[in-house]
C-alpha cells in the first residue's frame, strides 16, 4: 500500500489551536465521554438494572441476563463497524458520526425512561421490557462501533501535519471525563435520592419480602435520562461541523470507494493491514488499556476484598493524575513516532504486571497478603475432571466436585495447590493439613470458617483499604495503592494516547473509516472485553491469584513483536494522499 510522505507546512507543529480546531475536537471527543459514561453506568448498575427488567426469575438468574445485555453491547460492536465504517467512507465522516451519537444517545436516554417488567406484566406484556432493553443495548453498541473510528478519522483528517497524534490523544483523555462523570452521577443522585426519599418494601415471587432503596426503585434511571443534555450538546456541536478536508478532495477528485468492504477486506493487499493493526496494534493496547483501568478494578473489588465505594475511588484518583499523560503521549508520538510509545507501553505492562499486583495485594489488603504467604491450602482431586471455569456471560454452570471447590477458593482469593488423585477419588479441600471433603452439605460454611483460623481474614478485616468518602485519601496505604493504580494508568497513556493517529495513518483514505475501526473494536471489544472473565478463570484453574495476569502479558508481547516487525512507522504520512 504506497502512501506519500507529507512535508509540514512551516509552523503547523508549532501553532496553538485555532478555534475551529478546538471545535472539530470537541465535536469529536463527545463521543467517547459518551460511550464511556454509558458504559460505566450499566455496568456499575447491572445488578439494579436486573431486578428491574428481569424481576421475573431469581436473584442469580436476573444478574445473569443483565450481563447478557450488558455483554451483547460488546459483541454486536464490530458488526457496528462494518456497517457505520462503510457510510463514513461512502457518504462522509461527518454526517455518519452524526447518526452514531444520535443512536447511541437515544438508546441511553431510552433506558431512563423503558417501564420495568412489573411495570409491563401488569398488561400482559411483561417480556416486551427485557426485549426492548437487550435491543437498546444492541443499538448502543452498533452505534459505537462506528463512533470512534469516525471521530478518529475526523480528527485526524483536521490536524496539521506533525500534530494528529497530540489531537487525536483528546479522544482518548475524554474516555477518563466519561467514567468520572458517570461515577460522580451515580454517586450523587444515590446519596441525594436516598436521603430524600424512603425506602419500599416489595413482594417477591416466592412471596418472600425485600426492602429497596428509592434509588433502586427508580432513582437508577436519573443517570440515565440526565444524559439527554449530553446528547444535545453533542448534536449542536455536530451539526455547525463541515466534512473533513481529506474526504472533501477524494469526493471532488472522484477518487472514493464504491464498495469500501469488498476493498478493505476483500483484497488482500489492504486485508493484511487490518489484520496486522489487530495483531500488531489494537490486541495489545486492549489488553494493557482494560488490564490498568477495569482488570484492575476488578482485582481490587473481587479478589482482594475491597468496598466498591472505595476501589472505585482508588481507580478515580489514579484516572484523575493520569489524564494528561494521554495528551503528553500523543504529542510525543507526534516527535518520536508511534511505534516506540504503543508497543513500549505493551513491553513495560508485560515485564511489570507481577510485581505491581504483588505490591497491588500488599498495600490494599495486607492481612490477606500474609494469609496467601503463609496458610497452605490444596485441593486433592482427579484433575482430569477439573474444567476451565471461562464464562464470561455467567450462563455456564460449573457442578462437579473440583470445579465447586476450586471456584470457591478462587472467590475466596485463596492461593492453592492441587494435588491429583485416582480416578474415582472424592474432591477434598485441605486447610493446614485438615481435609474437607466437597461432597458434605457444610462443605461452604466449614472451608470458610477454617480459612478464617488459619489466618485467612473475615469480612470485617480492619487491614483492608477503606475510604470514608472521596477525599479520603491521605494515608499511606491509600496513596500507596493510588501510586500502584497510577503506574498501571502510565502504561494505559502509553497504548492508548497514540493509538488513534497510528490507525488512521495506516489506511488510505477511501477506505479508511472502514479499515480501522474493525481491528479496533474486535481488539477493545473481544480481547479487552474478554480480560475479566478469561483472568478469572485460569486463577481457578491454577490456584494462583496472579496466574491471569499471563492472558494480558502474553497478548501484549505478542503485539509488541508483530508490531516491531511488521508495523511500520507511519508519523510523517499525508493523509491526503
Amino acid at each position: 500500500m504506497a502512501v506519500a510522505t507529507a512535508v509540514p507546512r512551516a509552523g503547523d507543529s508549532a501553532r496553538p489551536m485555532t478555534a475551529g480546531e478546538k471545535k472539530v475536537i470537541m465535536a469529536s471527543s463527545l463521543g467517547t465521554v459518551f460511550e464511556w459514561y454509558d458504559f460505566f453506568l450499566y455496568g456499575s448498575l447491572a445488578t439494579v438494572i436486573g431486578a428491574q427488567f428481569f424481576s421475573a426469575y431469581p436473584e442469580a438468574t436476573r444478574n445473569i441476563f443483565a450481563l447478557l445485555a450488558f455483554a451483547a453491547g460488546f459483541i454486536v460492536r464490530p458488526f457496528g463497524a462494518l456497517v457505520f465504517g462503510r457510510l463514513g467512507d461512502l457518504v462522509g465522516r461527518k454526517h455518519t458520526f452524526l447518526v452514531t451519537i444520535l443512536i447511541m444517545g437515544i438508546s441511553t436516554f431510552a433506558v431512563g425512561l423503558l417501564p420495568s417488567y412489573a411495570t409491563m406484566n401488569a398488561y400482559g406484556i411483561g417480556w416486551v421490557a427485557p426485549v426492548t432493553l437487550l435491543i437498546l443495548r444492541m443499538l448502543q453498541g452498533l452505534a459505537l462501533g462506528g463512533e470512534y473510528g469516525g471521530a478518529a478519522v475526523y480528527v485526524a483528517e483536521h490536524a496539521p501535519p506533525g500534530r494528529r497524534g497530540f489531537y487525536t490523544s483528546f479522544i482518548q483523555a475524554t474516555a477518563t471525563l466519561g467514567l468520572l462523570l458517570s461515577l460522580i452521577i451515580i454517586l450523587s443522585t444515590q446519596g441525594y435520592v436516598n436521603s430524600a426519599f424512603p425506602a419500599t418494601t416489595i413482594t417477591n415471587a416466592d412471596g418472600s419480602t425485600s426492602t429497596l432503596t428509592a434509588f433502586q426503585v427508580w432513582g437508577w434511571r436519573i443517570p440515565f435520562i440526565v444524559s439527554v443534555a449530553l446528547l444535545a450538546i453533542s448534536v449542536w456541536i455536530r451539526l455547525q461541523m463541515n466534512e473533513s478536508p481529506a474526504f472533501q478532495k477524494m469526493k471532488a477528485e472522484g477518487t472514493h470507494s464504491k464498495a469500501p468492504l469488498s476493498e478493505a477486506f476483500g483484497q488482500w493487499k489492504n486485508a493484511k493491514w487490518a489484520l496486522l493493526a489487530l495483531l500488531g496494534l489494537t490486541a495489545g493496547q486492549a489488553v494493557v488499556w482494560y488490564t490498568g483501568q477495569f482488570y484492575a478494578l476488578f482485582f481490587l473489588q473481587s479478589i482482594l476484598k475491597v468496598d466498591q465505594f472505595t476501589a472505585n475511588v482508588m481507580v478515580a484518583w489514579s484516572l484523575i493524575a493520569v489524564t494528561g499523560g494521554f495528551l503528553v503521549c500523543g504529542a510525543l508520538s507526534d516527535k518520536v513516532g508511534r511505534k516506540p510509545i504503543i508497543l513500549g507501553g505493551c513491553l513495560l505492562a508485560a515485564l511489570t504486571y507481577f510485581p505491581l499486583f504483588h505490591m497491588l495485594t500488599a498495600n490494599a489488603n495486607p492481612a490477606l497478603h500474609a494469609a496467601q504467604q503463609n496458610v497452605p491450602v490444596v485441593v486433592k482431586t482427579n484433575t482430569a475432571e477439573c474444567s476451565f471455569q471461562f464464562n464470561p456471560v455467567g450462563t455456564a454452570k460449573f457442578t462437579k466436585e473440583c470445579d465447586v471447590a476450586k471456584a470457591l477458593l478462587a472467590r475466596s482469593a485463596v492461593n492453592y495447590t492441587t494435588e491429583n488423585q485416582p480416578a474415582g477419588s472424592p474432591t477434598v479441600v485441605s486447610v493446614s493439613g485438615k481435609d474437607f471433603p466437597v461432597a458434605d452439605p457444610a462443605f461452604a460454611k466449614s472451608v470458610s470458617a477454617a480459612l478464617t483460623e488459619a489466618g485467612y481474614p473475615s469480612a470485617s478485616n480492619p487491614t483492608v483499604i477503606k475510604a470514608a468518602h472521596p477525599l479520603d485519601i491521605f494515608t499511606g496505604q491509600k496513596l500507596a495503592v493510588i501510586g500502584v493504580l497510577f503506574i498501571l494508568a502510565v502504561y494505559v497513556t502509553m497504548v492508548y494516547g497514540p493509538i488513534a493517529a497510528a490507525l488512521v495513518e495506516l489506511f488510505p483514505t477511501r477506505i479508511r473509516y472502514t479499515s480501522m475501526s474493525l481491528p479496533y473494536h474486535i481488539g477493545n471489544g473481544w480481547f479487552g472485553g474478554l480480560l475479566p472473565a478469561t483472568a478469572f478463570a485460569m486463577v481457578a484453574q491454577t490456584g494462583d491469584i496472579y496466574y491471569g495476569l499471563w492472558y494480558p502479558i502474553v497478548i501484549a508481547l505478542f503485539t509488541f513483536v508483530v508490531g516491531l516487525i511488521f508495523i511500520p512507522e507511519t508519523k510523517d504520512r499525508d493523509l491526503m494522499a
